[in-house]
């Protein structure tokens, strides 16, 4: 008698807790859109600061006459010239951050419409339940009920488990990709220190640009797997915090090309990858864990749930 509504309303539950999920993620994408437009807002001036320094260096003034005279002007203009470079790459990321972020906002909104009435079709089955209750003359009703809800809790919170647990994933991946690719130029560059010329050096960049897209890759992973925690954080016991990790590509992206990524830089940029590869493998060790004990609670409640229709 109460299989049909009582899937109907697992099934509703969940769209519930899809709905609170989604408008905290659209709540923390918008936090986060405001600082990267902040951010945007301080690299465009730094960017035309540096243009202008290019701009007057690459005049010839009477100063910059006397510096091309004592063999200073070209080392300032190559300086000038990398800083311009490196504000214009790091506007360019923040742009594309930006874009992500309100492409996110966009999907989770669309994804928002679709249930937009969830209150009002649960509230109507609770209703179609209640009666029936009420109607019911049998002892086992309330504890039929109670057991329902619990699995469309559990059910629910499994879902997120598992969405999270594939996020992670997705971001070790990444993170992995990264690694390789600095590994390589590592050893080119160190190839490089010992008279490799100019084919190691380029061999060298190509895959540091590899590594670039990579480690945006990965931060863009980062955020997916950061929003999916948002509603299980508490309940997952989770001890890492999450929102510092999203910051962990700014190491890279700063001053990229100021240094030519030398050789400690690669390093550093690797040690930084390997470590948070290791912190986000922890998270979903401990997700994986959690979505097993998970999966024995509720079969454990709906071998309940049969014994309980059998002994009817």
């Amino acid at each position: 008698m109460f299989s049909e509504v009582n899937t109907r309303l697992i099934e509703i539950k969940g769209d519930l807790r899809k709905k609170q999920k989604y408008e905290a993620q659209i709540e923390d994408f918008q936090k986060e859109l405001e600082v990267v437009e902040e951010r945007i807002v301080q690299l465009e001036t730094q960017y035309r600061s540096e243009e202008k320094d290019v701009i007057q260096l690459e005049k010839m003034t009477l100063n910059n006459l006397f510096a091309l005279l004592s063999g200073t002007k070209d080392e300032k203009l190559s300086k000038e010239k990398q800083e311009f470079i490196a504000a214009k790459h790091r506007l360019e990321e923040a742009n594309k951050t930006k874009s992500e972020i309100e492409n996110s906002i966009y999907e989770l909104k669309n994804k928002l419409y679709m249930i937009d009435d969830v209150e009002s079709r649960y509230n109507q089955v609770l209703f179609e339940k209640e009666k029936m209750i009420k109607s019911s003359h049998s002892r086992y009703s309330d504890k039929m009920y109670e057991l329902s809800e619990q699995e469309g809790i559990l059910k629910a919170y499994i879902q997120e488990l598992e969405e999270a647990i594939t996020a992670g994933k997705n971001v070790k991946h990444d993170l992995l990709d990264a690694q390789n690719s600095l590994k390589k130029a590592r050893d080119w560059g160190a190839f490089d220190m010992f008279g490799g010329g100019t084919i190691s050096s380029f061999v060298k960049h190509q895959h540091l640009d590899e590594a670039e897209d990579c480690i945006h890759k990965a931060q863009t992973s980062m955020r997916y797997f950061q929003k999916e925690l948002l509603d299980i954080h508490e309940e997952a016991h989770l001890e890492v915090d999450i929102s510092g990790m999203l910051k962990f590509a700014d190491f890279f992206f700063d001053g990229f090309f100021v240094d030519m990524m030398v050789q400690d830089k690669i390093n550093d940029s690797l040690d930084q990858t390997k470590s948070q590869h290791s912190k986000v493998n922890g998270i979903v060790l401990n997700l994986t864990d959690q979505l097993d004990e998970k999966k024995k609670e509720i079969e454990s409640i709906q071998k309940e749930k049969q014994e309980l229709i059998e002994s009817l």
